[in-house]
């Protein structure tokens, strides 16, 4: 699916995995993460994001933890 945003979505995008081939392309990364029950790294913290657990049980696990 061609993109053309995806210069303008890599300058904010905040996925750190290594090689991603979705990488700035937001409606292919929403519909992947989206298939395999997952959020996009993008709706993580940034430290959060670097665990690579995109399960939709962490995301609650971390925002049920905020005060």
């Amino acid at each position: 699916m061609p993109c053309d945003n995806v210069k303008q979505n890599c300058a904010v995008c905040t996925c750190t995995y290594p090689g991603c081939s979705r990488k700035g392309k937001c409606c292919e990364c929403v519909a992947y993460h989206r298939a395999h029950n997952e959020l996009p790294g993008c709706f993580f913290p940034r430290r959060e994001e670097a665990t690579y657990d995109r399960s939709y049980e962490y995301f609650a696990h971390i925002f049920s933890e905020r005060d």
